[in-house]
């Protein structure tokens, strides 16, 4: 589920009620990519990782910014996580909070990490002056989510998305 040209934005709060998939090869993720992805590429767009899980870390929900100068290829991605046991059989709510100086990450409004904009103006620190979309995903195996294979047994599984707010920051 995607948000690519047809909503976007630029600071606010943005949250997901969400039940995860459980089992080995599930990589659930609820995430944002600069809109100008098709102009400079992937991470200078920038990118803000809402929620991550892996079926392997279950219960363990991770929060992650890439960027030109912090991601995970070079090995700089910054980002946080906390542990929910329940995060496969309740919903939970996943939430950042979206400023000119910061992004705040939350599940079931506690927060967990934080990620400051360091004030050079150099996009490849802080590219998140600029329009985001948003994408809801369970992959299946993959880079991350497929390091220990894929479990046929935990087929159907269910990624339920109870609902989707996106607030407006107040001036």
């Amino acid at each position: 589920l995607t948000t690519d040209n047809r909503a976007s934005w630029t600071h606010g709060r943005i949250e997901v009620s969400a039940k995860l998939p459980v089992g080995v090869g599930m990589w659930p993720a609820i995430w944002m990519l600069g809109v100008n992805i098709d102009d400079v590429g992937w991470p200078k767009c920038g990118e803000i990782d809402i929620m991550e899980n892996v079926g392997y870390e279950r219960g363990s929900i991770h929060g992650t910014v890439h960027t030109d100068a912090y991601n995970h290829v070079k090995g700089t991605a910054k980002g946080g996580s906390l542990y929910r046991q329940s995060a496969h059989a309740e919903f939970h709510l996943y939430a950042i909070e979206w400023f000119e100086d910061r992004i705040d990450f939350y599940v079931d409004d506690v927060k967990y990490f934080s990620f400051a904009n360091d004030g050079k103006g150099d996009n490849a620190t802080w590219p998140f002056d600029k329009p985001h979309y948003l994408i809801l995903n369970a992959a299946i195996g993959g880079s991350w989510g497929g390091q220990y294979g894929v479990d046929d047994e935990i087929f159907p599984a269910q990624y339920l998305i109870d609902y989707v707010r996106v607030y407006k920051l107040r001036k």
